[in-house]
């Protein structure tokens, strides 16, 4: 018995009935023989972070563009904080790990930058074509335009991922919608959203992250602070980003054990969907983003075809609000020190 083999034995044997097993998957487009030593699910994990798109995520913005500091959210930092999340509640609700892993690291490829105000600029453009969505995208990403180099040199279309991957990514995003109650999938196939308890994973954990790092980034740009968190939010999560987070997570954990489907308190849920409400309100679709004490940001409030409007105010030395037309540029190449 080769490693996988042994994997795959100890998925059966340690797994919910509901979690999926690599050995057990629906395949992919074009079949491949397996690996000795990884599962199909580790696999697709390796060829996602292995693809250009996955560096790429590193330079796309989550909701600050080119704010002062290091310590703001890219597209990339947000990709982990998902996977850290998901594969924490996936532990303890003995669902499959590697496939949890492999459709979070793959959730955003096909995100533009700029966050929400770069997909709505995107989706007029695509308009009389059927309109922009970055999960399709991001399918699309993995499906067709990343090149994949084979073990034989050869050139590879898509990465070739396998059917619950793929399924996963497809089916994460919510975009401006309350995360609703998932259907038991043993009870049958569901009409929408992912056809996995961990593509249902990957779809919250993404909600449960994004809307804790953009309070934090948001606070730290002086957009908000802590108290400005609606009061019935803290009442029912906690007064800091971390017992908000904890209380979410053990909530989902307590709930789901034992079922076919990611599941949470009502209670939970309604203070959840409120906080990504009062992001949308504040950060945003806030049409004049102005910190209330000191230091520069710039956050993305609005974005079109050719240019980013980005509206800043600071307290010192611009003196007042400001827009400023930001247009695509050539970055500039890389230097390489060698010692």
């Amino acid at each position: 018995m080769d490693p996988r083999e042994t994997t795959e034995a100890w998925e059966d044997r340690w797994l919910a009935p509901w979690g999926a097993r690599s050995g057990r998957s629906r395949g992919r487009a074009r079949p491949e023989p397996p690996d000795p030593i990884r599962t199909a699910f580790q696999r697709d994990r390796d060829r996602v972070i292995h693809s250009k798109a996955f560096r790429r995520l590193m330079h796309k913005t989550q909701v600050f563009l080119a704010p002062e500091g290091d310590h703001y959210r890219t597209r990339l930092t947000h990709t982990l904080e998902v996977a850290q999340i998901a594969r924490t509640i996936a532990r303890a609700l003995r669902l499959n790990e590697d496939l949890t892993e492999a459709i979070v690291l793959g959730h955003d490829l096909g995100h533009p930058p700029f966050g929400h105000a770069g997909e709505e600029a995107l989706n007029q453009v695509m308009a009389p074509y059927g309109g922009f969505r970055h999960d399709l995208q991001s399918l699309r990403m993995v499906d067709v335009l990343e090149r994949r180099q084979t073990r034989d040199g050869g050139q590879d279309e898509g990465l070739n991922l396998t059917w619950e991957v793929r399924d996963g990514i497809g089916g994460h995003s919510k975009g401006a919608q309350d995360i609703g109650i998932f259907p038991d999938l043993e009870a049958g196939m569901p009409a929408v959203g992912p056809d996995t308890v961990e593509g249902q994973l990957a779809r919250v954990a993404d909600r449960i992250a994004y809307v804790h790092h953009d309070t934090d980034d948001a606070i730290r740009a002086g957009l908000i602070r802590e108290t400005d968190v609606p009061e019935r939010v803290r009442r029912v999560l906690g007064q800091t980003r971390g017992q908000r987070l904890d209380t979410i997570v053990r909530d989902i954990v307590a709930c789901s054990a034992g079922v076919g489907r990611i599941h949470m308190t009502e209670d939970v849920r309604l203070a959840l969907n409120g906080l990504k409400d009062f992001l949308f309100e504040t950060v945003y679709q806030r049409r004049r983003p102005r910190p209330r004490w000191g230091g520069r940001n710039v956050c993305c409030t609005s974005c079109s075809p050719t240019s980013l409007t980005i509206l800043s105010r600071s307290g010192t030395s611009l003196g007042g609000s400001w827009t400023r037309a930001v247009r695509p540029r050539r970055a500039p190449s890389a230097t390489f020190w060698r010692g």
